[in-house]
């Protein structure tokens, strides 16, 4: 029976991510009684360990700083760079988006999100037409101790870097002891960090901040959370989404939303059946626990169409000694250094977006591991996060292998030598002239920002030279899963018909990404989970004042 109500709410909302706390703010700021649920024991969601940036085109930043930009260019970039990828990325989301950015980064702003330009990071195809550089946004570091007893449940207080880090300081920090300006900005971001903390202050960056940013705003409009409380099963009546049943504390209770359940809680990179019935690989991914595709199910089962399920947000991982995912972003890039797959061959531009690299691994990589291969000069000069000092331990565990020659090295990771040196021989000769022929590897701006300015003739093509040599053993991870319910430019479920599921809404990576099959630039996850969580609470409360649309 559906007359029997343990709560009712305007709007309830299940995931504590960026998209969620985003659908929350603004359906509380237009007056809804909403209530967020999240499924595990820690709120925040993948945001909270992500690297916090947002790609929004024409924001408010942007244009204060004289940089050029509108809709229409970054409408041009996106059919440029996603062309025709089905329904998830129809021209009404990509005109929605990119319309509504700049409203959403100037709403945030005035409800006290501290928002900076991170005005050096290119898009990803910053050559084709309408690219840019500086249209990431992010969060300026938060003082977490505005949380209070609230943060000691954050995800990114168990997994993320308790430190001011900001996105721009990540690709100088690298090469913060070989180049100038990596020294000059590791010693900023080391006073900042030491003038945060002797100030009192418990400062959080990245994605951390982002996501407590937006908690800070959800406590302060008194909107409840409950952790550990998954949907379990949405409550429909004559074909219209009207509540939820939520576990919480052992009991099932039936949720009543008046004007609409918003589905945020991720996608379903930790699924492993999933993953190996769309992608055909267990998966190895840098999302939390929590994204097992709960909720798209539940919106398949109410009928939602699905659409890019094959797909993710992919890129070049290292496996920790305990199995976790280290995704290499700067690491790859770098000069003095290649990826070869099992036949010792280069198969991509190791210093193109990371989503295009772990498409070419997927494409590649069916035989067996791949590796990053680097001189010695790579392992000296820049900063490699993902090992950071536990070489020994990697090496124990077979996840990395080190030789003084690279026909030792061949060896060791079971590679054909001759052809392996014959790959190095070539690759530096393209490091000698500058011009990669075979990849096209430190051709654009996007290429060059993870590139030492030091080597030339190209910042990105080291030659592989001295020894000793290492490889990584490198696997098709992610940052998490593209595909999920197909939703409309307002955010709104949709059936295979085309048709809105009423009272259903969906927004982040529980939906099918607007960015179809690639990553126009930083931040083209969290960016449109901002947006559509705000499109969606906006959709709910014209639903509440009446209007049918």
């Amino acid at each position: 029976m559906t007359d029997h109500w343990d709560s009712i709410v305007d709007v309830l909302v299940a995931g504590s991510g960026a998209a969620g706390l985003t659908a929350a703010i603004a359906a509380a700021d237009r007056g809804l009684d909403t209530l967020v649920v999240e499924s595990t024991p820690r709120w925040g969601g993948t945001t909270s360990i992500s690297g916090g940036g947002l790609w929004m085109p024409a924001n408010p930043l942007m244009l204060r700083a004289g940089v050029r930009d509108s809709p229409e260019e970054a409408l041009r970039y996106m059919d440029e760079v996603i062309a025709e990828a089905g329904p998830a990325s129809s021209p009404e989301r990509r005109k929605a988006y990119v319309r509504t950015a700049p409203e959403v980064v100037a709403f945030l702003g005035r409800l006290g999100v501290r928002w900076r330009r991170s005005p050096d990071y290119p898009d990803y195809y910053p050559d084709r037409p309408g690219g840019k550089v500086g249209r990431a946004i992010e969060v300026a570091p938060f003082d977490t101790k505005l949380l209070g007893a609230w943060y000691d449940s954050a995800r990114s207080k168990e997994s993320g870097i308790p430190l001011p880090l900001m996105t721009d300081d990540v690709w100088l920090l690298s090469r913060a002891w070989s180049t100038p300006g990596g020294f000059v900005r590791g010693a900023r971001f080391v006073f900042r960090t030491l003038g945060q903390y002797a100030g009192g202050k418990r400062p959080t960056g990245i994605g951390g901040s982002l996501a407590a940013s937006l908690m800070h705003i959800v406590r302060t409009q008194q909107t409840p959370v409950w952790l550990s409380a998954p949907i379990v099963d949405l409550i429909i009546e004559d074909g219209a989404v009207v509540g939820a049943v939520v576990e919480r504390n052992g009991r099932a209770r039936r949720i009543r939303a008046r004007h609409g359940v918003v589905l945020a809680a991720g996608g379903f990179a930790k699924n492993g059946d999933w993953r190996r019935e769309h992608h055909g690989i267990p998966g190895y991914s840098s999302a939390p626990e929590g994204d097992l595709g709960t909720v798209i199910a539940m919106g398949a089962k109410a009928g939602a169409a699905l659409a890019l399920m094959d797909d993710a947000w992919w890129g070049a991982s290292l496996l920790g000694p305990g199995g976790d995912p280290r995704f290499l972003v700067a690491e790859r890039s770098l000069p003095f250094s290649i990826m070869v797959n099992t036949g010792g061959e280069r198969f991509t531009n190791e210093s193109a977006s990371y989503i295009d690299v772990g498409h070419d691994m997927l494409k590649h990589g069916e035989a067996g591991p791949m590796w990053m291969i680097t001189d010695v000069r790579h392992t000296r000069r820049y900063l490699n996060t993902a090992v950071a000092g536990q070489a020994g331990k990697w090496k124990r565990a077979g996840l990395l292998a080190e030789a003084p020659t690279v026909e030792a090295l061949a060896a060791e990771i079971g590679v054909d030598a001759a052809r392996l040196a014959a790959t190095v021989e070539r690759f530096n000769g393209f490091a000698r002239t500058g011009v990669d022929a075979d990849f096209g590897r430190g051709r654009t701006v996007y290429d060059n920002y993870y590139g030492d300015p030091r080597v030339k003739p190209n910042p990105n093509l080291g030659p592989l030279e001295k020894g000793p040599f290492r490889a990584f053993r490198v696997y098709p991870g992610d940052l998490g899963t593209k595909g999920g319910l197909l939703t409309d430019e307002h955010a709104r479920v949709l059936r295979e018909d085309g048709a809105a599921i009423p009272g259903l809404y969906a927004a982040g990576n529980t939906t099918a990404s607007v960015m179809g099959r690639t990553y126009p630039g930083p931040g083209s996850t969290i960016g449109p989970a901002v947006v559509f969580g705000y499109l969606a609470a906006r959709h709910a409360a014209r639903h509440a004042a009446g209007d049918p649309a």
